[in-house]
């Protein structure tokens, strides 16, 4: 497995991030997930974050991307949804016949860890370690 590095540490972060427009309203398509991966890869980078992977459906999209340590998780994703709600709503004028109160995204979002390995296995490492004291 290959990891990351920086100046003083290793690591290996990836997550998985859905965001979900407002009232799961039907407005995504391939020209706005275009915009969203260029978006994500320009505040992404303020934030020392890289994407790996972005797909959608009507509603939701998926996020596959790698942090570092130093990320600050709350802060990109406040950051993504506050800038990119307001140019998709600029940009394509069209979306704003469809949303409620001209809301883009919902106020929650999903994020989870991911990694090559279950807990299952990372616990069972962890409990084998250490020296044994019979």
């Amino acid at each position: 497995m290959k990891l990351d590095t920086n100046n003083h540490s290793v690591f290996k972060m990836h997550y998985h991030l859905i965001l979900v427009t407002k009232y799961r309203k039907k407005v995504l398509n391939n020209e706005i997930l275009f915009y969203l991966q260029k978006q994500f890869e320009i505040v992404g980078e303020k934030y020392n974050l890289h994407l790996e992977e972005m797909n959608h459906d009507s509603d939701h999209v998926h996020i596959l991307f790698r942090a570092e340590p130093r990320s600050e998780l709350s802060k990109f994703i406040n950051a993504y949804k506050s800038s990119t709600s307001r140019m998709i709503k600029q940009l394509y004028p069209y979306v704003l016949e469809k949303l409620w109160e001209s809301k883009f995204w919902s106020q929650s979002f999903c994020l989870i860890t991911t990694g090559g390995v279950t807990t299952e296995v990372i616990k069972q490492y962890i409990e084998s370690r250490g020296e044994k004291n019979d």
